[in-house]
């Protein structure tokens, strides 16, 4: 037998932390039709059928090659510590360790199957599993009757994809490329705009609803007026999708280069290959969502008593940390990107990130949360509400001429430190279960 790396010659193949991350956010963003086309287009080449399949390959590409896959082992130690120690804190601390590099495989391996997909199933394969993290631990706090963690967890989510990882990305570009102006699609982020602000308008009602008390039936008619509003949403999110993937790919695409920048991109896509089949991807999907779940479960199961222990307010834990952690993988290929002044691709790793979780994963938690007879609705109260509202509105400011520098990043870093503060000193103990 020969030596291992004659077994698996992929040691040079090093997957970067966020090239699944990337894709996968950028799938659902405007441009995502030709991203996946140019995949499905290359598999058809059978250039798949030039790569030897060696056995565990998958695995060892899974598993190994990216460097964030250090943080795995936090996973199993934070269910040893749940049934030996009990601390709360140190349980909360290492789940959300072991969920980080999980949630990054998620991504990679939605990817993978993209390769073998059109662009309509690539693109809803994308807008299932680019979110999957947030959307188990939601699902899995609703079952717990945590309705305020499922809301802010989701709020800081959108808060993060914003104004952190936008304005890192934004910050580092921009610094990167001084001495001249990124472009982006305009066109494309207004209407990603449109859509939050869509949301807003939908989150917002019921909120003015409830304070000023002019619900025609006291408690049902706010709770209805959610769950018709996010059927709502669910449509137009799903006819965006429509629009984007099937009838005007070309409004809604990156910006047009240099041809000698067009001609090196389209050599590097000619390159690309998948690196398992599709029920091997299928099959890494199937058992990454698996375990997102098992660590989901202890994850919401600390959450009090992390808060108790840290002396943190909840909200703080919800809104700041559980998305910091979350997106960690997507913000570091959207800073990636910024820096190859791909600025369209990290428009839709951030604000095509924001467009899923508010059109799409909160109506979805609260169609899930009236079949579970749990009263989740779209009133995340006034303090949470503003911030969503003021949030949108700077970052639709900050993207209306279709150009970034430094400085618009600078503006987003220290807008979300504010935020951050905000949440620090908010005290919402009036409505934690």
């Amino acid at each position: 037998m020969g030596p291992i790396e004659g077994k698996i010659d992929i040691e040079s193949e090093e997957i970067p932390l966020s090239s699944s991350q990337a894709t996968n956010k950028a799938h659902t963003f405007d441009f995502e039709a030709s991203h996946i086309g140019s995949h499905s287009k290359v598999s058809s080449l059978g250039v798949f059928r030039q790569i030897p399949v060696k056995p565990f390959r998958s695995a060892y590409v899974v598993l190994i090659t990216a460097k964030i896959n250090v943080l795995l082992p936090f996973g199993p130690l934070a269910i040893l510590l749940h049934y030996l120690t009990g601390k709360h804190a140190w349980v909360f601390f290492f789940s959300l360790l072991g969920i980080t590099p999980l949630a990054e495989r998620l991504g990679y391996a939605t990817e993978q199957l993209a390769f073998y997909t059109g662009p309509t199933v690539g693109g809803l394969l994308n807008a299932t599993f680019g979110n999957a993290t947030e959307m188990i631990i939601s699902i899995y706090a609703l079952k717990h009757g945590m309705i305020r963690v499922v809301q802010q967890s989701l709020l800081g989510s959108i808060l993060s994809n914003m104004l952190l990882v936008l304005g890192c990305a934004f910050f580092t570009g921009g610094i990167v490329h001084h001495r001249k102006v990124q472009h982006f699609n305009k066109a494309a982020a207004l209407v990603n705009s449109g859509l939050l602000l869509m949301a807003v308008m939908c989150i917002l009602f019921p909120a003015v609803l409830k304070y000023t008390h002019s619900e025609v039936h006291a408690g049902k008619s706010e709770k209805a007026l959610s769950r018709f509003s996010s059927c709502i949403m669910l449509v137009a999110y799903a006819s965006y999708l429509y629009v984007q993937l099937r009838s005007q790919h070309n409004y809604f695409g990156p910006v047009s280069e240099d041809p000698v920048d067009e001609e090196r991109n389209s050599n590097s896509d000619e390159e690309e290959h998948p690196d398992m089949t599709t029920w091997e991807a299928i099959g890494w999907l199937a058992i990454l969502t698996v375990w997102v779940s098992v660590l989901s479960g202890y994850l919401v199961d600390a959450i009090k008593g992390a808060s108790d222990s840290w002396n943190m307010p909840m909200a703080f834990i919800s809104v700041i940390l559980l998305p910091i952690v979350g997106n960690a993988a997507e913000h570091a290929s959207a800073i990636m990107f910024a820096m190859k002044d791909k600025l369209d691709i990290t428009l839709g790793v951030a604000i095509g990130s924001s467009t899923q979780i508010a059109m799409f994963v909160i109506p979805f938690c609260v169609v899930v949360g009236w079949f579970m007879g749990q009263p989740m609705d779209l009133n995340f109260h006034l303090f949470e509400t503003a911030t969503l509202f003021i949030t949108v509105l700077v970052v639709a400011f900050m993207l209306q001429e279709g150009t970034s520098n430094y400085f618009k990043g600078l503006m987003l870093i220290l807008s979300y430190l504010i935020v951050a503060a905000s949440f620090f000193v908010h005290d919402d103990s009036e409505y934690d279960n």
